[in-house]
C-alpha cells in the first residue's frame, strides 16, 4: 500500500487550477441555485464543535499551493459549486518556517462557516529536504527553542475565539517528514525514568507534542480541539512505529485521526481497493481512546484508468463512510494535482474526469454528509 504524501515537500504544485471541465457543464441558471443554496453563515463566536449525531462533516483540502495555506472565498467557493456542497471542515497548513499564524486562511474559513483543520507541521519552508537540517526537531520542541513563536501562534488562534482543529506533526509513523519518530531515536530503548514511551522516536514525538499543547492551554487556546493525526500504514512497519506507540495521552487528544490514500503516484503498485485503505486500521486507532471521536482527515485516490476506476472508488468511499464507520465525525478529501519528479503527474482532484466528478457529486450530495457544522456552547 502507498505511504500518504511520501515526497510531499518536492511536489512541483501547480497553482493554474482550472474548473472549467465542471463548470461548463453547469448552466448560468443551475449555478444561480446551487451558489444560493450554498451560502456562507459565518461560525459564531464562543462555540464549540459538536460531534453529530447522524452523518458525517464533510471536509476538504482544496489546491492550496506549495505552502499548502493558499485559502480564498473564490477558491472555496468554486469547489463548493462544482461538487453541490458547502464545506464543514476547510483543511490547510502552517508551517513553523513561516513564523505565522494563519489569520487571513482561518478568517475565510471561519467567515464561509467552516471550521479550520490546520495541519502545523515544524519544518522549513521552503523544505530543504529530509538530508538538511531542521531547526524545528522534536528535541529543539521539547528543550524550549521555539517557546516564544509557539506562544504567539496560540495566542492568535485564542484570539479567533472560534473553534479550531490543529493537527500537530502529521503522520508521524511514516517517514517522509522530519519529526518522524524515525529520525528522533526510532526503537531505541527508551530507559530513562521519565520517559513517556519505551522507544526513543515516540517518546520524543509525545514529549513534544505534550509541550506544545501545554503552552497553547496557558495562552488561554481553549477553542482548540488538538488532534492526533496518524497514517494509516507505519512505515517502517515495526511495533515501536505503530500509532498506539505515540499516543500522548487522553488529556492531550481530542480527536483521534488518519491519512488514508488509495493509489497516488503513476508507475509500479496496484490499485488498492477502499476497505483495505480504511478497515485494517479504523478499528485500531479507535481502540487507542474509546471515548474520543474519529477524523479522516486526508482521503483520495488518483486518476490511473490503468489501474483501476476511480469513479467507482469515489462512490463506494462516499457510500460507506458515513454508514460502516460509527466513531466517524468527518472525512477529509484531499483536491489537489501535482507533478512528479518523473515529469508525470498525480491528479487526486474531485474533477480529475467527468466521470469521477460526476460519482463525487452524487456522493456528496448524500444527506448523510453534513456541510454545516453543529454547535455546543463553550
Amino acid at each position: 500500500m502507498e505511504p500518504s504524501h511520501p515526497q510531499r515537500y518536492s511536489h512541483s504544485h501547480r497553482r493554474g487550477y482550472s474548473m472549467s471541465l465542471s463548470l461548463r457543464l453547469l448552466t448560468c441558471a443551475a449555478a444561480l441555485v446551487i451558489a444560493k443554496a450554498l451560502m456562507a453563515e459565518p461560525i459564531p463566536e464562543g462555540v464549540s464543535l459538536a460531534i453529530p449525531s447522524q452523518g458525517i462533516y464533510f471536509g476538504a483540502y482544496i489546491d492550496a499551493g506549495p505552502a499548502e495555506d493558499d485559502v480564498s472565498h473564490e477558491g472555496v467557493e468554486a469547489f463548493e459549486t462544482m461538487v453541490g456542497k458547502r464545506v464543514a471542515i476547510l483543511a490547510f497548513s502552517s508551517y513553523w518556517g513561516k513564523k505565522t499564524f494563519p489569520t487571513d486562511q482561518v478568517r475565510v474559513a471561519h467567515a464561509r462557516g467552516s471550521v479550520p483543520l490546520i495541519y502545523w507541521s515544524p519544518w522549513e519552508y521552503p523544505f530543504p529536504g529530509l538530508q538538511a537540517a531542521n531547526p524545528y526537531t522534536l528535541h529543539a520542541i521539547i528543550a524550549g527553542q521555539h517557546d516564544d513563536y509557539i506562544r504567539r501562534w496560540a495566542t492568535a488562534a485564542a484570539a479567533t475565539r472560534r473553534p479550531l482543529l490543529v493537527a500537530f506533526g502529521i503522520e508521524m509513523n511514516g517517514e517522509w517528514f522530519p519529526w518522524s519518530g524515525l529520525f528522533h531515536g526510532a526503537g531505541t530503548p527508551c530507559a530513562r525514568p521519565d520517559a513517556l514511551s519505551a522507544w526513543a522516536g515516540p517518546d520524543a514525538f509525545i514529549r513534544a507534542y505534550r509541550h506544545v499543547v501545554d503552552l497553547a492551554r496557558a495562552c488561554g487556546a481553549t477553542n482548540i480541539r488538538w488532534v492526533f493525526h496518524v497514517n494509516n500504514t507505519s512505515n517502517p512497519d515495526e511495533p515501536w512505529n505503530q500509532p498506539a506507540a505515540y499516543d500522548p495521552g487522553s488529556a492531550y487528544v481530542d480527536v483521534l485521526a488518519m491519512s488514508a490514500y488509495g493509489k497516488q503516484y503513476p508507475g509500479p503498485g496496484g490499485w488498492v481497493p477502499f476497505r483495505k485503505t480504511i478497515d485494517p486500521f479504523y478499528g485500531p486507532l479507535a481502540a487507542i481512546h474509546p471515548d474520543k471521536p474519529v477524523l479522516l482527515a486526508e482521503w483520495g485516490v488518483g486518476e490511473f484508468p490503468k489501474s483501476g476506476d476511480k469513479a467507482a472508488y469515489l462512490r463506494e468511499a462516499l457510500f460507506l463512510l458515513p454508514r460502516e464507520y460509527p466513531r466517524l465525525m468527518g472525512a477529509v478529501f484531499w483536491h489537489e494535482r501535482w507533478e512528479n519528479a518523473d515529469g508525470r503527474h498525480s491528479n487526486l482532484r474531485a474533477n480529475s474526469s467527468r466521470a469521477a466528478l460526476d460519482a463525487f457529486r452524487q456522493g456528496v450530495g448524500d444527506p448523510l454528509w453534513l456541510e454545516r457544522p453543529q454547535w455546543d456552547q463553550r
